[in-house]
């Protein structure tokens, strides 16, 4: 039996893998998929050579994680692609709010709110990684910057409350921030929806939302590389039943969302820490669909075809109904959907002429339904003409997304609800979140701060605790990141 089992093969599950194999230990993986990756998957969904992300497709937080930072994708052989526009939010009549790579450059096409977006997040670029370093936080530390953290809690307080339409004049810029915050999937005048769009809005201007060559597959295979590279072992196709298969661990680490932990723990879980698990809550989730093109997306307004992501739900207003309706459980009639188009940088996605499409809309969690349509009907809202392009398409419903990833309860690609309670307390009210009652058993998923993302960052902090309270090992996870131990 290895030193440590973790159970789940997604980021964060494979970033504590190899901090734990680099401070001298023996790690396995159980992936219950038949490829290792988690939400950070590429597969062949549509047509045989249009390769498709599962879930995770553009990567905010792959150049700006402190966990990537260290370990140093590129030196790992991930081609990270930056599109020259981050993202953009295109709205009626042919006009689109763009947020460049360039802050500058965003600033210029934001007309009379170009000033605020400065103010808003000026100040964010110029300190990101102290940005980046509090809200990625374990939320138990003082920050190293206070300054920076209370610049970006300020700034989270007024976008999370009524005044979040103060600054603004026109509908452009707004609507461009509330694209992002609805990333969180939940009313985006919402504290942990106005945290998403501060943060990701400011790292669309550091360095950009990039896109891995080949797809997001790219990243936990290099993570499971240099983990068999040092000794480890990632199984697959192994869905683990009961915590008893690891008896014989010093520690076990789960990349799983709670109820998997309550799952597999059967009765020997502490009845109040049962019940806080069982009190959990799993937001709204994600309809995805996978679109094979024959061509570009015709967008209508200029600069959206040079975007890797776009928001398309319209204004402000329109987003805070439609996040609403989800809310109350109900279907929007135009909900909000995310879009990447890979084809903008990335070549390799499709076959030559061909281009695929990534969207996924906001839906009650548990939706059996298929809302393609409505999808199609907003993507040829801005972009006429969509329609004819489309060579097939392939739907995950829902209520089908733990399927493929046991962890999207009721299809909750943010494995747990981004309400203020569960920013704070995921999955339950804890000082360590981390730990469970039983012993050298671990929670290292989104389910756990800071949270959703492809970052790595929770099996990083949850790793910390294993090495101290396990093996007696105090080094920073960090610092064995950034130095490669010989195989």
């Amino acid at each position: 039996m290895p030193d440590v089992v973790v159970v789940g093969s997604g980021p964060n599950g494979l970033a504590a893998a190899v901090i734990l194999a680099r401070a001298g230990l023996d790690v396995e993986v159980h992936e219950a998929e038949s490829t290792a990756g988690g939400g950070s998957r590429t597969l062949e969904l549509t047509l045989p050579g249009y390769r498709h992300d599962c879930c995770a497709g553009a990567h905010p937080m792959a150049l700006a994680s402190p966990v990537f930072r260290a370990f140093d994708l590129a030196a790992h052989g991930v081609d990270l692609l930056a599109p020259e526009v981050s993202y953009a939010h295109p709205l009626d009549g042919g006009r689109a709010g763009l947020a460049w790579r360039d802050l500058d450059r965003t600033v210029a096409g934001l007309g009379r709110d170009g000033a605020t977006w400065r103010s808003l997040f000026g100040p964010m670029v110029r300190h990101w990684q102290s940005v980046v370093d509090f809200a990625m936080s374990d939320l138990r530390r003082l920050p190293g910057d206070p300054l920076s953290g209370l610049r970006f809690g300020l700034r989270v307080l007024e976008q999370g409350s009524p005044l979040w339409n103060v600054r603004f004049r026109d509908d452009t810029a707004p609507a461009l921030l509330t694209g992002v915050a609805t990333h969180a999937i939940t009313p985006p005048r919402a504290i942990p929806a106005a945290g998403a769009g501060m943060l990701l809005g400011t790292l669309a201007h550091v360095g950009g939302w990039v896109l891995p060559r080949g797809g997001s597959q790219a990243i936990p295979d290099a993570l499971s590389a240099e983990l068999e590279r040092l000794g480890g072992k990632v199984s697959t196709g192994h869905r683990v039943d009961t915590l008893d298969e690891f008896a014989g661990a010093r520690a076990i680490m789960l990349d799983t969302a709670p109820a998997e932990l309550l799952r597999m723990a059967g009765d020997r879980l502490p009845a109040h820490y049962a019940k806080g698990l069982r009190r959990f809550r799993y937001g709204g989730a994600a309809c995805k669909v996978d679109f094979a093109l024959s061509g570009p997306v015709p967008w209508q307004a200029e600069g959206c075809a040079l975007a890797g992501t776009l928001h398309l739900v319209g204004t402000r207003a329109e987003a805070m109904a439609a996040e609403r309706t989800i809310a109350a459980g109900q279907h929007a009639d135009r909900p909000y959907v995310l879009a990447i188009q890979p084809g903008v940088v990335d070549e390799t996605r499709a076959p030559a002429g061909g281009h695929t499409l990534y969207t996924y809309a906001h839906v009650p969690n548990g939706s059996t339904r298929d809302i393609s349509d409505e999808v199609i009907a907003q993507v040829e809202r801005f972009a006429p003409g969509f329609r004819d392009l489309i060579l097939a398409k392939n739907v995950v419903t829902g209520a089908e997304m733990p399927s493929h990833n046991a962890n999207y309860i009721g299809g909750d690609i943010s494995a747990g609800a981004m309400t203020l309670r569960q920013f704070a307390f995921r999955p339950v009210p804890r000082w360590n979140p981390y730990a469970t009652p039983l012993p050298g058993v671990y929670l290292c998923s989104a389910s756990t701060p800071p949270g959703p993302g492809v970052h790595g960052m929770s099996g990083l902090h949850a790793a910390r605790h294993v090495l101290r309270r396990e093996f007696g090992i105090h080094t920073d996870p960090l610092d064995l990141l950034r130095t490669p131990k010989p195989a």
